[in-house]
């Protein structure tokens, strides 16, 4: 379990981010279409998981909108920006912003908060995940994760830089 804040408020996670050097946990998003994301699909890319509470709020929508300017820098990527939003509101989201670059992908019907223990056990946000990156490598390995310990603030986009080179 981690403590992360919702503008100052503790609230805890269901438990932790896969280390650096683990096998990345699998996963079955959905995507816009309705279509399973996976992680087996994305085998032989790098992958950038972009967790985050919603797209409905500020910060969380700048997150999607920096990555998805960002994304076409990174050799051999996939960047899917993972919420517990629908998919029908993501795809909407992203007509409404020119997203192309990105994929978005919820967790609504899958254990993807609690394989990844990113989902807030307590607090007003309950239920939803927390902010964290965690970025992935060609064979599915863990290559390195970043939790934000204040859920208004953005995630550290040099953090990933850094790990993609």
């Amino acid at each position: 379990m981690e403590t992360v804040f919702f503008k100052g408020e503790p609230m805890h996670t269901c438990g932790e981010l896969p280390v650096a050097g683990a096998e990345a946990p699998c996963f079955a998003l959905v995507g816009q279409d309705l279509a399973d994301i996976t992680l087996h699909d994305l085998k032989g890319k790098r992958v950038v998981l972009n967790i985050f509470p919603s797209l409905d709020t500020d910060v969380c929508a700048a997150s999607v909108r920096r990555f998805n300017k960002d994304a076409a820098s990174f050799a051999n990527t996939k960047v899917i920006c993972v919420s517990e939003d629908l998919p029908f509101a993501a795809s909407r989201f992203c007509v409404a912003n020119g997203i192309e670059n990105v994929v978005t992908g919820s967790g609504f019907r899958s254990d993807f908060g609690k394989n990844y223990g990113v989902t807030l056990d307590d607090g007003p946000l309950r239920g939803l995940y927390a902010r964290a990156l965690v970025v992935i490598d060609e064979d599915g390995k863990v290559m390195g994760t970043s939790l934000c310990r204040e859920i208004t603030e953005e995630p550290d986009y040099e953090f990933v830089k850094k790990l993609l080179g």
